[in-house]
């Protein structure tokens, strides 16, 4: 008794005749696949159904399992409020994951938000199931900002928690793909988007979950794909099993990418423990990577270890290169963890009597004070992928049109707020993007009156 089956599965609202009024005959296929789904779940005829959806509770650091007892939800915005839900909880498997994730001081739980309303990623698979599956209760699992790393381990600790229980449950891994696969569609066209449905549709059909932790996250933005942290979570409760998987259809025919698969274990394999692999080899490439850095990566590295193994502030070492000893000039030490931003703090001018100490004491301010983040930890360590910009002179320019966004970074500076953004950022793609996020940085209003400042940086990595 565990996991007996997982299926990803998309939730476009048009798909319920009262919502598409017609129109959900433009996605048949993915209407007669999403049958054969519902059909397979009736004959298992699980106690608990688990649907993770893009479109409940979400936080940036925190996991969010469904609270209390029981759930309603209806489709009144989508203008079919006759559409409604009555839901039972498995509130003892939901404690359970609760306590799986405590054990592991994992971030995950009951708590926040307490709304008991169902969105419509939970409710469109469910719209199809109950049809054939009236009994079992559910477990609505949210996703959050964390790296993908940490959504497979949140799968691997609800399978922990199914198998403590003894329950037969099927995992529903509700997403849509792409969102950007034709210029008609509501968000418009990016190649990403098509790439990111073959490949997705490749890796799911061919249930090589491995790959669905390599997924740049850059890449996964431009393609404003929707589910693809659902099913890492998915992927996560079949982790070590062997699988049998099958695509069943893809639709793009909206512009938004509809997906389905299903997955059905087939006993235990241990070549199959997908991320205890990437972190074994993300660990041997981190390695290879500290050794290869330059002298500057290698300071701000031996800065950060000397405080949080040590406790104190790094001196400057002897036999440094003589730029970094005699050179003045403003730096930035960034830090990233699993390809997502860890603290980033610098200066824009020098504030030190050498390039060296500004980098030492930058690299501990990006690791401790940066507000967006909690401070970094010791185990962190090994996971760290450390750059150092050092500053150029800023200039002051009139317009965007003197920006460059691969080239330049920019300052813009309105009375005493400030806001800075380095160049050749992955994502920041125009100038207007760059000044955007800027004024964002610095609190200062698009209308405002404001000035702007450009300069070049020598990145080390």
């Amino acid at each position: 008794m565990s996991v007996l089956a997982a299926f990803m599965v998309p939730h476009p609202p048009m798909i319920v005749p009262e919502i598409g009024r017609g129109s959900e005959t433009k996605i048949a296929e993915t209407i007669r696949s999403y049958e054969q789904v519902a059909d397979e779940i009736a004959a298992l005829n699980p106690d608990t159904i688990l649907i993770s959806s893009p479109h409940t509770v979400l936080y940036a650091d925190y996991f969010h399992i469904s609270p209390g007892s029981r759930a309603k939800g209806s489709f009144a915005q989508f203008r079919a409020p006759q559409v409604r839900f009555g839901e039972e909880y498995d509130e003892e498997l939901a404690e359970r994951i609760c306590l799986e994730a405590a054990k592991e001081h994992f971030p995950a739980g009951v708590r926040g938000e307490r709304d008991a309303r169902l969105d419509h990623g939970v409710m469109v698979p469910l719209w199809f199931i109950r049809k054939r599956c009236p009994a079992g209760r559910i477990v609505r699992i949210g996703l959050s900002g964390l790296p993908l790393t940490e959504h497979y381990r949140f799968g691997m600790l609800i399978r922990s928690a199914v198998d403590a229980l003894g329950r037969d449950v099927v995992f529903v891994a509700s997403g849509d793909l792409s969102h950007k696969l034709q210029s008609y569609g509501p968000y418009g066209y990016a190649p990403e988007g098509p790439a990111y449905d073959r490949r997705i549709m490749e890796d799911c059909g061919r249930g090589d979950f491995g790959k669905l932790l390599d997924y740049d996250e850059v890449f996964c933005e431009k393609a404003a794909e929707c589910g693809h942290r659902s099913f890492v979570i998915m992927a996560g409760t079949l982790d070590g099993m062997s699988v049998r998987s099958q695509a069943l259809s893809h639709q793009d025919v909206t512009g938004v990418g509809y997906g389905i698969c299903t997955f059905f274990p087939e006993g235990k394999d241990e070549s199959r423990h997908f991320l205890e692999q990437h972190l074994s080899d993300l660990e041997e490439r981190l390695s290879r990577k500290r050794e290869a850095a330059d002298p500057y990566v290698k300071l701000a590295r031996r800065s950060l270890e000397t405080y949080l193994l040590e406790g104190r502030m790094l001196p400057v070492p002897e036999h440094l290169p003589e730029e970094l000893r005699k050179t003045r000039a403003g730096a930035f030490v960034s830090i990233h963890k699993h390809g997502k931003l860890r603290g980033c703090i610098g200066t824009i001018e020098p504030v030190c009597g050498s390039l060296a100490e500004e980098i030492i004491r930058n690299a501990v301010s990006a690791a401790t004070r940066d507000p967006r983040f909690d401070p970094v930890t010791r185990d962190e360590l090994k996971w760290l992928e450390i750059n150092v910009d050092v500053m150029g002179k800023p200039e002051g320019i009139a317009s965007e049109d003197e920006l460059d966004v691969k080239r330049y970074g920019v300052i813009v500076t309105c009375g005493h707020r400030r806001g800075l953004l380095l160049p050749d950022l992955e994502g920041v793609d125009t100038p207007r993007q760059q000044v955007s996020i800027a004024l964002q940085k610095g609190g200062i209003r698009e209308s405002e009156r404001y000035r702007m400042e450009r300069f070049e940086v020598v990145r080390h990595v």
